[in-house]
């Protein structure tokens, strides 16, 4: 090291003291981080202000203390959301002294009443962040509280008061609180407004959740156009049924009436509502919420639903003396319905911050039994409506089967007549196409030779086909057509599914009815899975579109006690064993640094085996504006321009867990 480098040294380590280390306080991390909080600062997390305060007003009315929420956008990016519940606390906090409740939510992170069941038996807002997140990112809010017949006012800026909780005066006709404040340009940019369109919507979709709750619309003139009036009142008494009556129209359904209804839990455990038609024409389109928010990805509440009307059906073909029904799959009953799908629940769990799919285990039961009976009696009150949808679903399982048929001889016929039509690293299945429930082919997309070996002893010989691939594969949203069509890996893989790739792309002659990726539960894993993802995306989207494309879950974790064993997706997978099964018992934990590791035998039960493994199917929205957000996005991650990736990078950085990433 030379002298300059060494004393240049030498004053940096002297000045990284204790001086240094900063520590944030109140609301100060959220103008820090914003991301971490709200996920960027961009045109979605701007309106995810919107939805926080909203859904806090919701969690009024679902809780029963609030019939009536009002939104309204302004001039200057002014919105005011307002509700007659309870009125947030006004009185002194015990553990904050000289603060009141009020204050101490509005600037507290982690603060609320939604940790217990004491004051909301189900909400949206589980972490006691969105409001203070609200009042941190804004120039200014002013909330404004009914209590006791009296009127309390604070205002506040970028998270700070501007003044104590004051006593407005008499409010004998008014009770419930009001919130309105104005997004900070400093955070979202100069010119980032809310779009009343937008908001529109949201307030609509929000009514058609809570049956009954009557939430007004108004917005200043200027801002109203053709398709944003000017005022609007939602109410909406049949709930999911009332929207999705709206949603189908006039299309013919194999019903005339749809599926619906709600039903309570036992024990006061929430309840569950749903709607769902079968048009006769229809690529489907699946709406699911969880305490009122949205759980694109579905999850454990779907499944719910699915196994009830699945078993609806198989049990009316047995009392009719239909043979067939008994040979129903899931896909046969639900693909192209028209479905929604509301839950609440207490205490829910999500996948992810974003809670983009539920994962409660419970929710899965509690559906399915709420349902069931539901779906015997829509089926028997009316035969002739039960006959025309067992018809309905009857017919599309003979489509699938005629599929499957048609794709296995195909297979056959292509290895038979000249097996070096195939890549050879390709070890293949055996099954004949006789369309027995569960025999479905697939092919496992397994990262490494190691690991193709292992999963080549734990398959199932007749219905499943391992490809090994090795390491990363070539990123085609970077490459041009010739480099594409030059590289070996991507040939192998074309060549081993069939179907053709790009405008050529026929999923008629796609070889096996699932493609699963099968690669390592880590960073590189992910990396290699993501790649794939993209190539099927950019060269085989109607693949996609079909749903013949998942992801397996390996574990990341073996729990060990005495002579039993348990496996573990993830971190808070094995925290939940941990707490739960395998609680007070003395517990030797490994991990499994990839597929590789794991014997045939562990392979098998935890990822390979129909009965015991979990699939995650990847799909592409219907809709073509998401279709295209979902493109563009893609092409900004995975694209030629680094300075798009880099973008992203700076924005998310902040919401990575430093510890996932050590271990």
């Amino acid at each position: 090291m030379s002298d300059d480098l060494f004393a240049k040294s030498a004053a940096a380590a002297e000045a990284y003291d204790a001086s240094a280390i900063e520590v944030l306080e109140g609301l100060e991390p959220v103008r820090r981080r914003p991301g971490m909080y709200i996920g960027g600062t961009d045109e979605r997390a701007l309106h995810h202000l919107a939805a926080e305060v909203l859904d806090n007003s919701m969690d009024e009315a679902v809780a029963g203390h609030a019939s009536r929420i009002e939104v309204t956008l302004r001039a200057g990016n002014h919105l005011t959301i307002s509700d007659n519940g309870r009125g947030i606390p006004v009185d002194p906090h015990p553990k904050y002294p000289g603060k009141s409740a009020l204050e101490v939510i509005l600037t507290t992170l982690h603060s609320g009443g939604k940790f217990s069941n004491k004051a909301y038996a189900t909400s949206g807002g589980l972490h006691g962040v969105g409001v203070s997140v609200v009042n941190a990112l804004s120039t200014e809010l002013l909330v404004e509280v009914a209590r006791n017949k009296e009127l309390y006012a604070q205002r506040f800026s970028r998270g700070a008061p501007l003044g104590p909780l004051e006593k407005v005066g008499a409010a004998p006709n008014r009770r419930g609180t009001t919130i309105s404040f104005v997004p900070d340009e400093e955070i979202f940019g100069a010119g980032a407004k809310f779009k009343p369109a937008r908001l529109f919507a949201l307030a609509r979709s929000k009514a058609y959740l809570y049956a009954g709750v009557e939430i007004r619309w108004k917005c200043d003139p200027e801002l109203a156009d053709d398709k944003v009036p000017a005022e609007a009142v939602f109410q909406f008494p049949g709930g999911l049924a009332d929207h999705l009556r709206e949603q189908l129209g006039s299309r013919e359904c194999a019903t005339s009436d749809f599926f619906a209804g709600r039903q309570d839990f036992p024990e006061d455990k929430g309840r569950v509502e749903w709607a769902v038609a079968w048009p006769l024409w229809s690529d489907g389109s699946y709406s699911y919420y969880c305490n009122t928010i949205p759980t694109p990805d579905g999850g454990t509440h779907e499944a719910g639903l699915r196994a009830a009307i699945l078993k609806g059906l198989r049990g009316f073909g047995e009392l009719i003396g239909n043979k067939k029904a008994a040979g129903l799959t899931a896909e046969d009953v639900m693909t192209g319905s028209e479905l929604m799908l509301s839950v609440f629940i207490r205490d829910p769990q999500f996948q992810s911050q974003t809670k983009d799919r539920l994962t409660s285990p419970e929710a899965a039961r509690l559906v399915e039994a709420a349902i069931r009976d539901h779906v015997d009696h829509f089926l028997t009150d009316n035969m002739e409506r039960g006959k025309a949808l067992l018809g309905l679903v009857l017919e599309r399982m003979d489509e699938r089967l005629k599929r499957k048929a048609e794709r296995e001889v195909k297979r056959k016929t292509a290895t038979s007549a000249r097996k070096l039509r195939l890549p050879g690293k390709l070890t293949d299945c055996s099954n004949d196409g006789t369309g027995v429930e569960g025999a479905e082919t697939e092919i496992f997309i397994v990262e490494g030779d190691s690991a193709g070996g292992s999963a080549k002893q734990a398959r199932d010989r007749k219905t499943q086909a391992i490809l090994p691939i090795r390491g990363k594969i070539l990123n085609v949203a970077s490459a041009n057509s010739a480099k594409i069509g030059a590289n070996q890996e991507i040939a192998d893989l074309a060549l081993a599914l069939g179907c053709g790739t790009g405008k050529h792309c026929d999923p008629a002659q796609l070889r096996y009815d699932r493609i699963i990726i099968m690669t390592d539960a880590d960073v590189d894993g992910a990396h290699i899975a993501t790649l794939l993802m993209t190539f099927f995306f950019q060269e085989m989207p109607d693949i996609v579109k079909a749903g013949h494309l998942y992801l397996a879950q390996p574990p990341l974790y073996r729990l060990v006690v005495g002579a039993k064993s348990w496996y573990a997706r993830d971190d808070a997978h094995r925290a939940e064993l941990e707490a739960t099964v395998l609680k007070g018992k003395k517990v030797e934990v490994s991990r499994f640094k990839g597929l590789g590791e794991m014997n045939p035998g562990q392979l098998r039960e935890t990822t390979m085996n129909r009965a015991t493994r979990s699939l995650l199917r990847v799909t592409l929205p219907p809709a073509y504006e998401q279709y295209a957000a979902v493109k563009e996005l893609v092409g900004e991650l995975m694209g030629k321009n680094p300075e798009h990736r880099f973008n992203f990078i700076q924005n998310h950085a902040a919401q990575v867990d430093r510890e996932a990433i050590d271990a």
